[in-house]
């Protein structure tokens, strides 16, 4: 059955609705797959398939195919599209075919839910999104909790959910055209003869059917297992990250490497509108000729906060906006330093009406090491942190005039 969206598309330069993003799931362990079998190609008719024994695996077959021999696994199924099935070679020669040869199914237990090169954006009928102007933060390739989760129609998967939350939320899921957005929906799923086959692993994938309720934005949520995505961006790299052009890169919260270009972080008050705020970005100024080459991810995020920069004490939300450009050389993050600045400026002008209430910005391009290059702060925040200071400071000499008065052991 094929599924049913009322979700309308958004303009090319914004890859994903605010109140939904989509993402979809790119590996597949289909019979026609020629990347799933060891040789690089389909089994044919002289072929012996070979499933491993101990390997649970689900396979969607798409046609028709003549086999000489297949071994299959202990636990495992084959979902069989309309015409699809198995019928034994008879002998007669395919000069296509190898004959003979023995074709075996590709191991399907490493392809991890955390690994963000195996999940695109794309539209709500499952279309690829367009390359536009707008990036995520790795953390944030992965589906978040307010995401909609898309598994392509007519395919089998095999993922691996291991995971450091106690479940992965996520607004719906889409497999074999059918969505399910309500718990009770996707619980009823789980209960079914595939789902032990799809999902493997010590996590546990939650169906909410609920978007996103603050107009501010919300976290994406998948910080604890930002070890995870990391660890799988770096295995397809080369285990390492690529050297930045610029000295001293910037390191957003929620991304594996370090950039060159800048950022800017806006605390806000009740007002703040994250879609409208990132629409008003991309109308005035991201989308000046002058600023082509350059792309922004801006989201809420939680940063840590610590006592004295070392005790855990509690974690703040605000909005990061990270700005990188294609500059090579001496012009590497030039651009994006520039529309972090007009961003800046506009802030000054406009955001207390815009529901911001402090902003930093830190550059990092060939020319410059990264640091503070500007900030817009309410005086009532600086009072804070002198008070605090000085607090502090009474606090730290009390204690020592009692000790040296002998009434503090």
């Amino acid at each position: 059955v094929p599924p049913t969206y009322w979700v309308t598309l958004v303009s090319l330069l914004l890859p994903a609705a605010a109140a939904a993003v989509y993402k979809q799931w790119i590996s597949n362990t289909n019979f026609e797959t020629a990347s799933n079998w060891d040789k690089g190609r389909v089994p044919c008719a002289g072929d012996v398939v070979h499933f491993e024994k101990n390997k649970v695996v689900s396979v969607f077959v798409r046609s028709p195919h003549v086999l000489t021999d297949m071994y299959l696994p202990l636990n495992g199924e084959f979902v069989l599209a309309s015409g699809a099935g198995f019928v034994a070679f008879d002998g007669t020669r395919d000069p296509g075919c190898d004959s003979g040869a023995t074709v075996r199914f590709a191991d399907a237990e490493h392809h991890a839910w955390f690994d963000p090169t195996l999940w695109q954006v794309v539209s709500p009928g499952g279309d690829l999104e367009p390359s536009g102007r707008i990036f995520s933060v790795d953390e944030e390739r992965v589906p978040c909790h307010y995401d909609d989760v898309i598994f392509q129609p007519e395919t089998s998967f095999r993922v691996n959910i291991d995971s450091s939350q106690q479940a992965i939320h996520l607004r719906s899921v889409s497999l074999m055209g059918q969505e399910l957005s309500s718990p009770e929906a996707w619980d009823r799923y789980l209960r079914g003869p595939s789902a032990p086959l799809q999902f493997h692993g010590n996590g546990t994938l939650q169906v909410t059917g609920t978007g996103c309720p603050d107009k501010s934005g919300c976290a994406c949520g998948n910080a604890p297992d930002g070890h995870r995505i990391c660890a799988a961006l770096l295995r397809a790299s080369g285990r390492q990250c690529p050297v930045p052009a610029c000295r001293s890169p910037l390191q957003p919260l929620g991304h594996c490497c370090g950039v060159c270009g800048a950022t800017i972080n806006l605390d806000f008050t009740p007002d703040f509108d994250l879609q409208k705020y990132r629409d008003r970005l991309v109308q005035t100024l991201l989308s000046q000729p002058k600023y082509a080459g350059v792309q922004m991810a801006m989201s809420k995020v939680h940063k840590a906060q610590t006592f004295l920069g070392v005790i855990p004490r509690s974690s703040t939300p605000l909005i990061q906006i990270v700005l990188i450009d294609n500059g090579a050389g001496a012009q590497t993050g030039i651009a994006a330093e520039q529309l972090a600045a007009d961003i800046m400026e506009d802030i000054a002008q406009h955001g207390e009406a815009l529901g911001i209430s402090s902003s930093k910005m830190e550059v990092a391009t060939s020319n410059t090491s990264s640091g503070q290059a500007g900030s817009h702060v309410l005086s009532r925040i600086i009072a804070g942190t002198v008070l605090g200071i000085l607090f502090g400071l009474l606090f730290l000499g009390g204690i020592l005039f009692l000790y040296m008065k002998g009434k503090l052991r």
